[in-house]
């Protein structure tokens, strides 16, 4: 009868041992539950955090682009306008070319000139050393 008693003493020791296993065993499952839900939480506070950065970064980028488009325009009238201006600056720089010649001419063949006959042509000195012109009047009758 010791044996069973011994029996009876290890069965309710093995029954403590399991329910001491089965304790631990839903601990352990709770606390993967809890970890588990706190991994949940970090990803999902993770995911809302890189959808603002998206926003974020596509409100940066249309700004960027609007920039770039505004910078774009300006530079293409600039870059008309300086078309513009080098054409002029073209035309002014034989106008002076013409001009210097003809003040070299003027000067080499000694005429006399005022600032003035190159606004003026009719004002030039040598136009005036030279006879009118005369026209009678039988010219104009057919």
């Amino acid at each position: 009868m010791a044996s069973c008693s011994g029996n009876s003493n290890s069965n309710s020791s093995g029954s403590t041992q399991h329910q001491l296993m089965d304790q631990r065993k839903r601990k352990r499952m709770e606390s993967n539950r809890e970890s588990a839900r706190r991994s949940r939480m970090r990803k999902q506070k993770h995911i809302d955090y890189l959808v603002g950065q998206i926003a974020e970064l596509k409100k940066d980028n249309n700004q960027i682009l609007t920039s770039i488009n505004f910078t774009t325009h300006r530079y293409l009238n600039i870059e008309a306008e300086n078309s513009v201006l080098r054409a002029q600056m073209t035309e002014l720089s034989q106008r002076l070319d013409s001009l210097n010649d003809i003040l070299h001419y003027l000067n080499r063949e000694g005429i006399e000139y005022t600032p003035d006959c190159f606004t003026n042509p009719f004002n030039v000195p040598y136009l005036n050393q030279q006879p009118p012109i005369m026209a009678s009047a039988h010219i104009f009758q057919y």
